[in-house]
């Protein structure tokens, strides 16, 4: 690849997640915020400040950050009970913790542990091989796929057969795997990633030529029925929550948008 090029491709992706940064919570509310105090001598800056404090308190409430998720993780569909023909367990990376003390270097997410530990207890229980993907982030000294791998295999018990070690986003996760499995003569996985990102996750997969089951894990939406009266005060936790979501739903836009 021409340095010009790859030049090109890294301002892209720079641009497309600092404007995902600008729409996501609590950038959001704050840039309404911003903009208000900017033009606060000119009519509307009022409405802007207005909306900008009630955008950030919405998405910092349980009940409204928790119905956004379960919207969702309806798509994902039901808990996966059986391979239905499935020929490998892809588990898609979530990032990792650089240089964590504890571990004497780089080590998986709490979002990427989950995926581990839910893909190599479908391993185990439908005896398929496995296919980790993810690339090396700035600063890592290996890749998401490297790291998740021994994860599996020392943690989990569970040898992984493949490594996509390129991959920067969900897309390229999906393009860039069914490249290795066709090759060895997969057509049909099962994905495991959250609930929450399986709707787009399917959607590139299935883009790139593959068959796919899902096999969602960690539902954040399914206690509704369970919130109390002090959940409808702001949480910094709900504003993660919220977050999640818009970024799923701001991809599954994307998505429709370049397919028109």
């Amino acid at each position: 690849m021409r340095p010009t090029t790859l030049g090109v491709m890294t301002i892209a992706f720079f641009l497309k997640n600092l404007l995902g940064s600008l729409l996501l919570p609590p950038a959001n509310g704050l840039l309404l915020l911003g903009l208000a105090a900017f033009f606060r001598r000119r009519r509307g800056a009022f409405a802007l400040a207005l909306s900008g404090g009630l955008l950030l308190l919405l998405q910092s409430l349980p009940p409204v950050a928790n119905t956004l998720i379960a919207s969702l993780e309806a798509q994902a569909g039901p808990v996966l009970t059986e391979p239905r023909g499935a020929q490998a367990i892809v588990v898609l990376g979530s990032g990792l913790n650089i240089a964590a003390a504890e571990y004497g270097g780089d080590t998986a997410t709490e979002r990427s542990l989950i995926r581990l530990r839910y893909g190599a207890r479908l391993a185990r229980q439908f005896q398929l091989p496995v296919l980790v993907s993810g690339g090396r982030p700035p600063k890592a000294t290996q890749s998401e796929a490297e790291v998740m791998a021994d994860i599996m295999q020392h943690e989990f018990g569970v040898t992984v057969r493949w490594r996509e070690t390129e991959s920067a986003d969900t897309a390229d996760n999906a393009t860039m795997s069914a490249r290795i499995l066709k090759q060895a003569g997969i057509q049909r996985i099962v994905l495991v990633t959250q609930a929450f990102h399986m709707a787009r996750a399917q959607r590139l997969f299935e883009a790139a030529g593959l068959e796919v089951i899902a096999g969602p894990t960690d539902f954040k939406g399914r206690h509704l029925s369970t919130l109390g009266v002090l959940n409808w005060l702001p949480q910094a936790k709900a504003v993660q929550t919220s977050y999640y979501a818009l970024h799923e739903w701001l991809g599954i836009l994307w998505l429709q948008l370049r397919r028109h």
